[in-house]
């Protein structure tokens, strides 16, 4: 029986999770948060300027932010009425969250890897970065 590559593959058993491909994985999320977190923000500009473009400001009275702005639940629901502000607000969040996903992701890729003292550190930065939230 002569080994051609095939045998030789399939004999190699598994491949292992490397760190190539934990690099290409990584960089796609951020990649793809950051044009998310661009396109939705861009979409929340446009739905902004369509209604509100014409408005003059008025400075001589301070208004906080609304509630829509700082609670998630509210927020979520101005999205779907298809309001501008609260989109621009969620593509900022999705783009603060697109560094936490990468490093959730980079735990998960050091324990397949068994690469338990990056695995702790990267969980001490997360937990620094909760925190300080």
């Amino acid at each position: 029986m002569a080994i051609t590559k095939e045998t030789r593959a399939l004999d190699a058993g598994p491949k292992k999770f490397g760190d190539a491909a934990l690099e290409n994985i990584i960089g796609q999320l951020l990649r793809y948060g950051v044009l998310a977190s661009s396109l939705v923000v861009l979409a929340g500009g446009v739905v902004y300027l369509i209604r509100h473009g014409g408005q003059i400001p008025q400075y001589h009275q301070f208004k906080g932010e609304p509630d829509k702005m700082r609670k998630p639940v509210l927020m979520w629901e101005a999205v779907l009425r298809g309001e501008g502000r609260p989109l621009i607000q969620l593509g900022l969040l999705i783009l603060i969250a697109t560094p936490i996903a990468r490093i959730l992701f980079s735990i998960f890729g050091y324990l397949l890897e068994k690469d338990y003292l990056y695995a702790v550190l990267t969980v001490i930065v997360l937990l620094v970065i909760v925190l300080n939230f």
